[in-house]
């Protein structure tokens, strides 16, 4: 079977087929990114007959159309969403949707004796030669009326020239716009691939693209789905644009998705600002046990996995499944609690957690824990904890991760989730991996390293103090003026034979300390700095900090995993100190975890 072909059809048709849904385009409730001039661009090409691309479309089975009706073979568009929003909007004449959410007309007018397009401006319409808006020409129930009161207005043009440009310009209507239609039995990675080829821009579409697109095609219940995934990722970063969807789309607000997350409103939270792609991966480990977002698609789709063949009752089904995991997702009791949850594990701010896949399969795996009504909450919440920070330690969720998920959700799903977790950290968090793979991989300049942030939340979860210091925590750092500190000074070891960054920036040579501390020791070496404060603490003048005694300064450097040479640290002993320092980073890591 041929994976695609290719058709003309004219612009009048290709916008009948938008309006009966025969051609579905998911992205006409999303803010329209083209500026009008572009807009005015793309009916000047039409009208000198230049070409405007080519549309791509995927074939959907079992979509719903209006009235009811199901398509056999209903047209997703996945590229020309842009041009088809843009024809709407100056060849019908239909309002687009601004960046508040807002339907706004995007007016395009024509100058039917210079042959000019533009857009409308209140100097245009004030000038009798214009046609201030081309839809109402291409509307008009009489061509030949418009055209008497357009030479009423003007009798001086040269009559010939004007009904010749007027019928060009209505000429566009006839104009062809090529389609590519790829086949309805292809999978996503292979429409993902010939779109690539095909786009002279090279620009990817993700699966999760794909899986929105065809959410959508599901009839106003798909639309309303879509838009709950949309509308809860962008208000999770920007609560102020509620209002305007409340205001400016009706349809979706007067459904209870809007409801469902409105408390966002309200919401300061940044730690997991999951984009539309994360919501999809959690709702298809949650929903459907699957790790890949085009598995989705394919359960959409109503394709049995096994016999790869459409069962058109399958799709309502996935469907139910699709919102009721996503009305799991997007609640406010459930987020709220897993992110305390995420917290209380020591990750408090989002530069700490640089794997958002470790945070989505986390969050999918609490809310699938909550279905166990059974479970202890303390037991869900050391499993989840454990799991996020195991993923973190080993990249687990990196790379090609989505069978690893897939077999993690199901395993999780056939025995008990504390054994099979035991059987990972069996596996991947050995003897050997606290001992030797763990110290290895903290030998980094990477501040941003899941291994060093993870070493800053065992401090926070320990209720640890920042470097030389005795009332203010590491986590107070994180929120208010703490400094990344070099305990070995750069300007030290750059005079003394390490020049390099790769040298002095290791993140064994870090440790977090209030700001007047790091002013204090300046580029003094430890065996110096470090003599001022047993000579301070023996005064009792100690300036350096707020250490008391030498029983709290050994506690002090217990916290920050300090070796107990540190006191006699110079640059010949530097890479020495390197070693051991992160030999007892990875053992504070390993006490952390074992206490989660």
């Amino acid at each position: 079977m041929a994976k695609y072909s290719v058709t003309q059809s004219a612009v009048t048709q290709l916008l009948a087929d938008v309006k009966s849904d025969r051609i579905a385009i998911p992205e006409l409730q999303r803010p329209f990114v083209w500026d009008s001039v572009k807009v005015r661009d793309l009916m000047d090409s039409l009208y000198k007959g230049y070409p405007v691309g080519y549309l791509i479309t995927w074939q959907s089975v079992g979509a719903k159309l209006k009235g009811g009706q199901v398509a056999a073979h209903q047209q997703i568009l996945i590229d020309g969403q842009q041009r088809i929003t843009a024809l709407r909007a100056a060849v019908a004449g239909l309002k687009v949707i601004d960046k508040r959410y807002k339907p706004v007309r995007i007016v395009i007018a024509f100058n039917p004796i210079t042959e000019e397009f533009a857009t409308l401006t209140p100097v245009i319409a004030k000038n009798p030669q214009w046609i201030p808006d081309i839809s109402e020409f291409f509307n008009s129930d009489s061509p030949l009326s418009f055209a008497r009161e357009y030479l009423e207005r003007n009798p001086d043009v040269e009559g010939r020239v004007f009904e010749g440009n007027l019928a060009h310009l209505e000429g566009i209507k006839n104009a062809q716009v090529g389609i590519i239609g790829l086949a309805d039995d292809l999978d996503v990675e292979t429409v993902s691939e010939i779109f690539i080829r095909i786009n002279s821009k090279g620009v990817p579409l993700s699966s999760a693209d794909f899986a929105m697109s065809k959410i959508a095609t599901y009839g106003d219940r798909g639309r309303n789905i879509r838009k709950l995934i949309d509308y809860f990722c962008h208000l999770a970063v920007a609560p102020h644009a509620y209002v305007d969807i409340k205001e400016n789309d009706s349809e979706f607000a007067a459904t209870s998705y809007l409801q469902a997350i409105a408390w966002l409103k309200d919401e300061a939270e940044d730690l997991y600002d999951p984009a539309y792609g994360d919501v999809i991966r959690v709702a298809g480990l949650l929903g459907f046990n699957r790790g890949k977002a085009s598995s989705i698609v394919s359960e959409l789709s109503g394709r049995d996995p096994e016999t790869r063949k459409v069962d058109e009752d399958r799709i309502p089904v996935a469907y139910d499944n699709l919102e009721r995991a996503l009305l799991q997702i997007v609640n406010k009791f459930h987020f709220d609690n897993f992110l305390m949850l995420i917290k209380s594990a020591g990750f408090i701010a989002p530069g700490m957690v640089n794997s958002k896949n470790a945070l989505n399969f986390a969050y999918a795996l609490y809310l699938r824990l909550r279905e166990d009504k059974d479970m202890p909450e303390g037991e869900r919440k050391r499993i989840v904890k454990r799991w996020f920070v195991m993923s973190m330690l080993t990249g687990r969720h990196s790379g090609s991760f989505e069978s690893t998920w897939e077999q993690d959700i199901r395993r999780i799903g056939e025995q008990s989730p504390a054994i099979y977790l035991k059987q990972i950290e069996e596996s991947e968090l050995s003897d050997a991996f606290w001992a030797v793979s763990l110290p290895a991989s903290l030998e980094t300049t990477s501040t941003v390293s899941p291994f060093f942030q993870t070493f800053l939340a065992a401090q926070v979860a320990n209720n640890s103090r920042g470097f030389l210091s005795k009332g203010i925590t590491v986590a107070a750092m994180h929120q208010n003026s703490g400094d990344i500190h070099h305990i070995v000074p750069k300007d030290y070891l750059q005079k003394n034979g390490y020049p390099d960054r790769g040298d002095y920036n290791q993140v064994a040579n870090f440790a977090l300390t209030e700001t007047s501390i790091n002013i204090s020791i300046s580029n003094k070496p430890p065996a110096t700095y470090m003599a001022e404060v047993d000579a301070q603490i023996e005064a009792g003048t100690l300036s350096l900090g707020e250490i008391t005694d030498s029983n709290d300064l050994a506690r002090n450097l217990a916290e920050n995993a300090m070796p107990a040479m540190l006191a006699d640290v110079t640059a010949g002993s530097y890479q020495e100190f390197l070693v051991e320092r992160r030999k007892l980073m990875a053992a504070v890591i390993r006490d952390y975890y074992q206490a989660l």
